[in-house]
């Protein structure tokens, strides 16, 4: 595809997000930016999910990652599977009878004021870097395609991806995503299996039967590791690591916790949990075939690109075509901003309800408040991403998201493991340093976990190990109610 080609498809892409928000923001409130009136219809918003959680960082890192550890991930998505079950039935039933805004208001009334804002710092931190590494990582790829070609500094390419941001959501809010998420749900889906359907043709791969026997015999679709414990990859690590990101990353996550917070009512909110877990797995063993098969091509066609750039390098290749093309770029647009808008808006949320309490301003001036947070938080986006930008230069973004996500969701799984599976009330002031001694001891132990522990490598279960420091710390400061 040629640059004006490339700008005029993501024109039109924005275009009828815009097109969206103008028909969905009409009720410009702010329980519609908030929580869609909780009127939203569930399997609109189960297939939503699928792109906000698959971000851009899976659209690309989890291809890329293939050719060096293989279909492992695969174990972590299994993990997943259980965790969203625990979210279904232990975690949205209290959401649903405390009829929550933002989660986290859940914390001030089982402990107080301070865990409250603990754990809502705790979600800004978490998200924020979350949102920051999966909008460095499309920003990267538009700067590659697109803005290096005319001199354009990487700054400002990520001032235009926010702001596009920004544009579509400012009015409608999670209303406005819910809609957005499925269109670009779909865009994503089929990017991949047009992706797939040119490699096999370049592959001589004629059927879906020889695409699978492909895969099957190709080293790289080992998926479970199961021979030495001290592997970062071992099964039972990746599995209950998978189980644990699952229950913070979504179940505790003001931004995927939101969306289903919109469904008319408990059950329905379920219907949505359990559907959308079933058909990720299938959706994440498409985009690791993806993976194995570009790295096959790849090798064919001696293409050395960093992994990361594999994909889009590859799917902007002349003779890929411009439809496959055109795809892979409307894929990979659509499964950034699929999360990165919900992100925004969550982000937005949690700062008004529950960082400047938006319920106790004057409610004259609450609507104007969120428009101001909301700008407020684009930009806090655009600083990080921007320092991204000289940290990460060469890693698969995926391991990097996941490592940082277990030192800071960490004190929110232990903050609420304790207040589900406990009765004791705490010492509410002291919490805040339980949630910053824990992620920094839980930080040396993943130092020097092979020192300390015989040769034993960490993996995602530092998320568990930072929990589990909390749920103790937090034991430490409990009290008897006289």
């Amino acid at each position: 595809m040629t640059t004006t080609q490339i700008i005029l498809l993501i024109l039109a892409y924005f275009g009828v997000l815009i097109l969206i928000s103008y028909f969905t923001g009409k009720e410009d409130s702010n329980d519609a930016f908030f929580k869609a009136n909780k009127s939203a219809p569930w399997y609109l918003v189960a297939f939503g999910m699928i792109g906000a959680s698959l971000s851009g960082v899976t659209f690309i890192s989890v291809p890329g990652a293939v050719e060096a550890k293989q279909f492992g991930y695969l174990q972590v998505v299994f993990g997943y599977f259980f965790g969203y079950l625990i979210i279904v039935y232990v975690l949205l039933p209290i959401y649903y009878k405390l009829n929550l805004t933002s989660i986290y208001t859940y914390l001030k009334d089982r402990f107080g004021n301070t865990s409250y804002k603990t754990g809502s710092v705790a979600f800004l931190i978490s998200r924020t870097v979350g949102a920051a590494f999966r909008l460095f990582l499309v920003s990267k790829v538009l700067q590659l395609l697109i803005f290096d070609q005319y001199h354009i500094p990487f700054t400002v390419t990520v001032i235009i991806t926010i702001a596009l941001i920004w544009l579509y959501t400012f009015k409608g809010g999670i209303k406005t995503i819910i809609f957005t998420d499925t269109l670009q749900t779909l865009f994503m889906l089929i990017s991949v299996v047009v992706t797939i359907a040119f490699l096999a043709s370049a592959l001589d791969l004629n059927s879906i039967s020889e695409i699978y026997a492909n895969i099957k015999g190709s080293p790289m679709s080992k998926t479970f590791f199961l021979d030495d414990v001290n592997d970062a990859q071992y099964f039972i690590k990746s599995f209950l690591a998978g189980m644990f990101i699952t229950i913070t990353m979504t179940g505790l996550d003001q931004d995927m916790m939101q969306k289903n917070l919109t469904c008319k009512n408990l059950k329905e909110a379920q219907k949505n949990m359990i559907s959308f877990s079933i058909v990720l797995i299938f959706v994440n063993v498409l985009f690791l075939a993806l993976g194995l098969m570009l790295t096959q091509y790849a090798d064919m066609h001696n293409i050395t690109e960093r992994k990361d750039d594999l994909f889009p390098t590859i799917a902007m290749l002349p003779e890929i075509g411009i439809m496959t093309s055109a795809f892979f770029l409307l894929g990979l647009i659509a499964a950034a901003y699929s999360s990165a808008d919900s992100a925004l808006t969550s982000l937005t949320t949690s700062f008004c309800i529950d960082i400047i309490e938006l319920d106790k301003k004057p409610k004259e001036s609450q609507k104007k408040v969120r428009k101001r947070a909301h700008i407020f938080i684009s930009f806090v986006l655009v600083v990080i991403i921007v320092l991204f930008d000289t940290i990460f230069k060469d890693v698969s973004v995926i391991w990097e998201l996941f490592k940082a996500a277990g030192y800071t969701y960490g004190p929110l799984l232990g903050l609420f493991a304790y207040g589900i599976f406990t009765k004791a009330p705490i010492k509410d002031k002291y919490v805040w340093i339980i949630a910053i001694i824990a992620p920094i001891v839980s930080y040396l132990i993943n130092a020097y976990s092979m020192d300390l522990l015989n040769g034993y490598q960490i993996g995602f279960e530092i998320l568990i190990v930072n929990g589990l420091l909390t749920f103790l710390g937090l034991i430490l400061i409990r009290y008897k109610k006289h």
